[in-house]
């Protein structure tokens, strides 16, 4: 019987198998609004993102993640490169973590993805608002983050 870190397919597979989920979370738009409450949904393309980053650079590129920046820009109608530079901020947030940590725990690690996801999308917010003059319903935005906290 065959061992599975000696599997190469199943190794190989587990290598690309998130950069699979990323793009068909990208294709998707994946939105984890299934319960029906209302405002509560998640980009699980940030989660992947951040995280495979931060354990797992070699298996996930930078450039297959601006490419999957403008597949999301093209999919949801935002501005192309707009998704992109927010990945490649994320990118930026996790590698600066990961060279900083010492210990790493999951606390630590979602803390510090918590501060990346709110610069991420202010950054996003205004460069909407006052680069592409694209206005946002903003309470729903607010009651969401705040829902979340809870």
């Amino acid at each position: 019987m065959t061992d599975l870190r000696q599997n190469t397919f199943f190794r190989s597979f587990f290598k690309v198998f998130p950069l699979i989920l990323l793009f068909v979370s990208v294709f998707n738009e994946f939105d984890a609004n299934y319960f029906g409450v209302p405002f509560l949904s998640f980009n699980f393309a940030y989660i992947l993102i951040f995280f495979c980053t931060l354990k797992a650079i070699d298996h996930f590129g930078y450039g297959l993640i601006f490419i999957a920046g403008l597949i999301n820009d093209t999919v949801t109608g935002l501005p192309l490169g707009l998704s992109s530079f927010c990945y490649m901020i994320i990118c930026l947030f996790s590698s600066y973590f990961r060279s900083i940590t010492l210990r790493p725990t999951i606390m630590k690690d979602w803390l510090f993805f918590l501060i990346t996801i709110s610069v991420t999308n202010s950054i996003n917010y205004l460069s909407l608002l006052f680069y592409f003059l694209i206005n946002l319903c903003f309470p729903p935005q607010i009651s969401h983050s705040i829902y979340l906290m809870h």
